[in-house]
C-alpha cells in the first residue's frame, strides 16, 4: 500500500472508530447515567426507557456497533485493497 493510501486508509478507520465510540458514550453514559430521570418518564416494553438503557439497551447498542464495525471495515479494506481473500 502506498504512503498516501495507507495514511487515508487509517484516517478513515480512526474516524469510524472514533464515531462508534461516540455512539457508545451517548448510549451508555449519556442515556443510562445522565439522562435516566429525564428518559424514566417514557415507557418502552413495559419498562421505564432510562432503565432499559442502563441495563439492556447499551448492551444492545454494542452488539449493532460491532457488526457495523465489522461491516464498514470489510467495504474500507475492499476499498483501498487490502482485503482477505
Amino acid at each position: 500500500m502506498l504512503d498516501k493510501s495507507a495514511q487515508a486508509y487509517w484516517k478513515r478507520n480512526i474516524r469510524t472508530i472514533l464515531g462508534c465510540l461516540a455512539v457508545w458514550f451517548i448510549v451508555s453514559y449519556g442515556f443510562g447515567i445522565l439522562l435516566v430521570d429525564v428518559l424514566n418518564n417514557i415507557q418502552f416494553f413495559g419498562f421505564k426507557l432510562g432503565f432499559w438503557f442502563a441495563q439492556q439497551g447499551s448492551i444492545y447498542t454494542f452488539i449493532v456497533l460491532i457488526i457495523f464495525y465489522a461491516w464498514k471495515m470489510n467495504k474500507l479494506d475492499e476499498e483501498y485493497d487490502v482485503h482477505e481473500q
